[in-house]
């Protein structure tokens, strides 16, 4: 037997089923987006590995990134992430834009990681992101745009929550600790990575950073303050508008949502199933000089990405997703023989103009198998045109739900089939 050849570890196939959800799902988001002003966008799938190397940091780039040498001797890397990009486009024609812009896009990304439950190395992500303003107020207006997603798909708060901190009060409070600038970075990640780890390894990891045993367990008191959140009159406002909008039962304080990447400067979040199992659904935050760092005017923003992976998860756990049909056609004209083939097909054409989605048989096998196929693909009517009807240019019209049949003239098929629609069965 021939070995068939395997997908590349960490891809998935989409097969019509599957293709059916990721179809919806970009369906949901885009009427999400909109809802809030957004624009949809999109950037290049390969970048330049400095664009990702000065603004995301060298975990990302070193251990995450697919880089290769393209032919002109340059690096480049598969997209890992889409606020990068955003922050060029920007760059590359500030002049030009209104602001604040409100952009948003549902595309693919790659990472090397380890592939696992709710990751994958291939992945779709939404990104939403508004440029240009510096309030509270843009940030409460993303944390508003995911908690809309998560009604429109039927999700409740006693099933997903978002988890809100802001990197200034926690600048704010590790300063207090004696913690220095140079260690800043390593305490956030590891306070990102508290509960990847036991507390053994987490505070060996702490012990690591150079942290004293005083400012260890200044840290975990930090993380053990439910109302932390009080010292930020940034997490006060928010909050407050957040309940004005009365969204507030999905939103959550949590001192231990530090988001790994290194341009956020506020605001950050992070949405979670409430039984914790698998990853963050979605995360993003506020960052105050992304579009400075690429080469434009320093520029504001919030956003947050998430991918379809962990989303499509939890959606099914909680029966959120629909039911999809199996086959978009409504209708399948038969083929009696090979000389009515062409006939069929003309017929076939001919409702597909008037509006009826409409696959013909492309061969003249016999009829049962015809229909064998139309009830197993999910289509609703079959249209037979055997001698008889031809001789008569009638049509038999069979409603696979219904059981039941009709001979009309060809010219009245559709009408007949609308008929039907209108009167739907009882089931």
């Amino acid at each position: 037997m021939k070995t068939i050849i395997q997908s590349v570890k960490g891809t998935r196939d989409f097969y019509p089923e599957e293709m059916a959800v990721r179809s919806w799902l970009h369906s949901e988001l885009r009427e999400v987006s909109e809802s809030f002003g957004y624009q949809e966008y999109d950037g290049p799938f390969l970048e330049k590995v400095d664009l990702y190397a000065a603004k995301s940091g060298e975990e990302l780039v070193k251990e995450q990134c697919f880089v290769f040498e393209d032919r002109g001797g340059g690096w480049v890397t598969l997209r890992p992430e889409l606020t990068p990009s955003l922050a060029r486009m920007v760059a590359q024609k500030q002049n030009e834009l209104v602001y604040p812009l409100r952009w948003w896009s549902f595309g693919p990304f790659w990472r090397y990681e380890r592939p696992q439950k709710g990751r994958t190395r291939e992945f779709f992500q939404w990104n939403i992101d508004l440029i240009g303003a510096s309030s509270v107020e843009a940030d409460a207006e993303l944390v508003a745009v995911c908690i809309r997603f998560f009604q429109q798909v039927g999700l409740k708060s006693s099933q997903v929550h978002v988890f809100v901190n802001n990197r200034r009060l926690m600048d704010s409070e590790l300063q207090s600790l004696g913690v220095t600038p140079e260690q800043k970075t390593g305490v956030f990640r590891l306070i990102d990575r508290r509960e990847k780890l036991n507390p053994e390894a987490w505070k060996a990891y702490a012990m690591e950073l150079g942290l004293s045993e005083t400012q260890f367990d200044g840290i975990r008191a930090l993380l053990a303050d439910p109302d932390l959140w009080k010292k930020s009159p940034d997490l006060v406002r928010l909050f407050e508008i957040l309940e004005k909008m009365g969204i507030a039962e999905f939103i959550s304080f949590d001192p231990q949502i530090i988001r790994g990447l290194d341009y956020y400067t506020g605001t950050v979040f992070e949405a979670k199933d409430m039984d914790r199992e698998g990853r963050s659904i979605l995360g993003g935050g506020h960052y105050d000089n992304l579009v400075g760092d690429v080469g434009g005017e320093p520029l504001p923003g919030v956003g947050f990405a998430m991918g379809d992976v962990m989303v499509s998860l939890v959606l099914q756990k909680y029966g959120c997703l629909p039911t999809f049909e199996r086959c978009p056609a409504q209708a399948l004209v038969t083929v009696f023989d090979a000389d009515r083939l062409p006939a069929s097909f003309a017929l076939a054409a001919s409702m597909r103009q008037a509006g009826v989605k409409t696959l013909c048989y492309p061969d003249p096998v016999k009829l049962q198998k015809q229909l064998k196929y139309a009830d197993r693909m999910g289509v609703r009517f079959v249209i037979i045109v055997g001698p008889d009807e031809a001789a008569e240019n009638m049509a038999t019209v069979k409603d696979l739900i219904r059981h039941t049949q009709s001979t009309v003239p060809q010219a009245q098929v559709v009408s007949t089939i609308q008929q039907f629609l209108d009167n739907p069965p009882v089931l």
